[in-house]
């Protein structure tokens, strides 16, 4: 007998160690001929300097003539990522990983409590519904149902006071613009017409009356993707009446403004509209919807500094402000004069940036320390009561709730911590696991690290390393090197399905957390704008020399990838240095860095980038970086992907366009360059999970094949 088990448990390791295999790189990859796109001259005169412009033609996306190159450039793509052996087990693999229930943290509406679950491959997130904690789940709004292939998403939701109606946005191939439904919640009815043309909008309702919404005047048939959106309008819409009928309650010609959002408090006393021309500093309006006789009161009437109401407490408002305090803080003032020379500190700047929010009658202070998540709880006068004990040094997000609630509900996540929901006591400041991630990831195999480089100019600049533990600092671990870099967003530790493929491979992912971003306030962030901007890149170049120098890499095995900002961020990097990686991933990039600002809403980005238009200094400025401008004939560039939509009419799919096709002509090596072009997508949001996986295996598959890496197949 004992025999017997020894022969059956032998077999077994035999055949558990034959289901790991190697699957080699393809020694023979064959590129088939790049379309040859037509060049037709066209100049541009900036200052007395011609610009020529030869791929101008690709910015008419709806054309069919670019139509047409989309088609035949995907044809390359595919062609090309068809012949790499482990393509498919990628693929197989991350469905596989990502074939787990996924929920988001709950919240209360009426007498429901509310939360989106995926059963694991569903290809939109499902929004469900129970009465109480103990009550049967029951799914509320399905958007698999909107489309057959799952391009359809749901784009927010927002509830009336009372949870007997709710309004939802849909976006449709991607788009930013969006339709709005409105149903019952007793029985998912729906009431009245569906809004539509409505983009960059909340939506908040007054009662159950109807609500306030943003959008944009419709651009002219055929240029709706990448037409100009300049002047945004806020409507209020009433409940079953013509979307024709809507008041515009703010903007418009007598006020134009770029951005206008709007929201109620929660006691539906204040109406507050945040006003901006860019992506940084707004105006702050505050209108008393109990008087009727009441107009708008200018709170903070200069773009100079971001702003918002955070709540009130009758006619006492809490208002978080940057004004005089780079890294942001706290006050309150009341409704009679609300202007900033009335403003009392509340809760003070910290050298660490500040993220405030209300809940259960408290305010919780999420602090950034060094992109780590630091949180306190104070009372309404500003006394600290805790600092909350967090699972472990990552991002923790989600402190809010409405006034009368015990309590909430946050989520918790680092680069090797899968996304975990906690439930929070807000009385005894008590956390306990609420829902755990699903998710085939063992934290323990896995090391991530916080490490402090130096820029070019010497600022210190911190970086993530994520890898599996015991791996050898020989410059032969494949990397990816994440960044972004501006916009004041900062880059906060959370956890991917889709980098454990890399991790596996015994493979590294390195986040930067680059100069342009937020990470260290409204000065970190201005030392990355206009004139500043070189700084951005010279950061994530050091951040790439670094990891060469202490050996976690080489440039032969170091990719690098950013999407949107960060799309630019890659295209100039590789442009600069291009013998310093081997593979890039410029996604939805602003790549054309003379024009970003004649497409939708690109102008409102000039905050952080300036604009040709400027002045002759700025367009030079701008001209020695533009990845499309900067690239060289005759140049060997880095394994090149780029990846965009026909749907993105945010970074419209002409920068990417324009750069692939320039790009094509002008490198020389063996290196492939590819543009791979989603369809019926947009920026990002919303895309179908077949779409993601899809597109995460292309970029895994073309990153290991490029390095000569091959593929470890891993089952659980």
């Amino acid at each position: 007998m004992h025999k017997k088990w020894s022969i059956v448990i032998l077999a077994l390791g035999l055949i558990g160690c034959n289901r790991e295999k190697m699957i080699e790189a393809n020694p023979q990859m064959k590129l088939k001929p790049y379309p040859e796109t037509e060049k037709i001259a066209h100049t541009d005169v900036y200052f007395g300097v011609t610009i020529d412009d030869p791929y101008r033609w690709l910015e008419d996306d709806l054309s069919a003539k670019t139509k047409a190159w989309v088609a035949e450039e995907n044809k390359v793509t595919e062609d090309y990522l068809s012949q790499i052996p482990f393509r498919e087990a990628i693929r197989s693999r991350l469905a596989n990983l990502w074939n787990y229930e996924r929920y988001s943290a709950p919240f209360k509406e009426g007498e429901y409590i509310y939360f989106y679950k995926n059963d694991g491959l569903q290809n939109q997130a499902v929004l469900y519904r129970k009465k109480g904690e103990e009550g049967i789940e029951e799914v509320f709004l399905d958007p698999n149902s909107f489309s057959e292939d799952g391009t359809t998403s749901l784009a927010g939701v927002s509830f009336s006071k009372d949870g007997s109606l709710v309004a939802y946005q849909i976006s449709e191939g991607g788009s930013d613009w969006r339709k709005v439904i409105v149903r019952q919640t007793a029985d998912k009815s729906i009431v009245g017409d569906t809004l539509v043309d409505v983009k960059f909008s909340a939506l908040a309702w007054h009662g159950n009356n109807g609500f306030y919404y943003s959008s944009y005047d419709k651009p002219e048939e055929g240029s709706a993707l990448s037409a100009m959106t300049d002047q945004h309008k806020l409507y209020f819409h009433r409940l079953n009446t013509s979307q024709s009928a809507d008041e515009l309650v703010f903007g418009g010609t007598a006020m134009p403004r770029r951005y206008i959002n709007a929201y109620l408090t929660e006691d539906e006393r204040f109406l507050v509209v945040s006003a901006a021309n860019t992506t940084s500093g707004n105006e702050l309006y505050i209108k008393d919807l109990s008087d009727i006789s009441s107009s708008f009161v200018a709170i903070v009437d200069n773009f100079e500094k971001n702003h918002d109401i955070l709540g009130n407490e009758g006619s006492r408002l809490f208002i978080y402000t940057e004004l005089g305090a780079p890294n942001g803080k706290v006050v309150t003032t009341t409704i009679a004069d609300p202007r900033p020379t009335t403003w009392d500190n509340l809760i003070p700047e910290t050298q660490n940036v500040l993220s405030p929010s209300l809940g259960g009658g408290k305010l919780f202070a999420s602090y950034l320390q060094d992109a780590i998540s630091v949180v306190k709880q104070f009372d309404l006068s500003g006394r600290l009561e805790r600092e909350i004990e967090l699972p472990g040094i990552g991002t923790a997000s989600g402190f809010d709730a409405k006034k009368e609630e015990k309590y909430l509900y946050y989520t918790f996540t680092s680069y090797i911590h899968p996304g975990t929901i906690y439930k929070y006591n807000i009385a005894t400041g008590v956390s306990e696991r609420y829902k755990k991630s699903g998710v085939k990831f063992d934290p323990s195999r896995y090391v991530s690290k916080q490490i402090f480089y130096t820029s070019k100019d010497g600022t210190k600049v911190p970086m993530i390393i994520t890898h599996r533990k015991g791996i050898k600092t020989d410059g032969t671990s494949p990397t990816l090197l994440y960044g972004y870099g501006g916009f004041n967003i900062s880059l906060r530790p959370a956890f991917s399905t889709a980098n454990i493929i890399l991790l596996e491979q015994g493979g590294i992912y390195a986040v930067a957390n680059i100069r342009g971003g937020g990470e260290y306030g409204e000065t970190w962030h201005i030392a990355g704008t206009k004139m500043n901007k070189q700084n951005v890149f010279d950061d994530f170049i050091a951040a790439a020399e670094y990891l060469i120098h202490e050996k976690y890499t080489s440039s032969e095995k170091l990719a690098i990838a950013g999407g949107s900002n960060g799309g630019l961020l890659v295209g100039a990097c590789m442009t600069q240095r291009p013998e310093l990686f081997k593979v890039a991933f410029p996604a939805v990039g602003v790549l054309d860095m003379l024009r970003y600002h004649q497409f939708t809403a690109g102008a409102g980005w000039a905050f952080d980038y300036g604009t040709s238009a400027d002045s002759k200094d700025m367009f030079e400025y701008l001209h020695s970086y533009s990845p499309y401008h900067a690239l060289r004939p005759k140049t060997a560039y880095p394994a090149t992907l780029v990846l965009t939509a026909d749907h993105d009419d945010r970074v419209v799919p002409a920068h990417s366009f324009k750069f692939a096709a320039r790009l094509q002509e002008y490198n020389t090596g063996d290196n492939p360059v590819l543009i791979r072009i989603d369809t019926k997508a947009g920026h990002g949001a919303g895309k179908s999970t077949n779409m993601v996986i899809a597109e995460y295996a292309d970029k895994w598959a073309f990153m290991l094949q490029n390095m000569e890496m091959g593929y470890i197949t891993h089952h659980d």
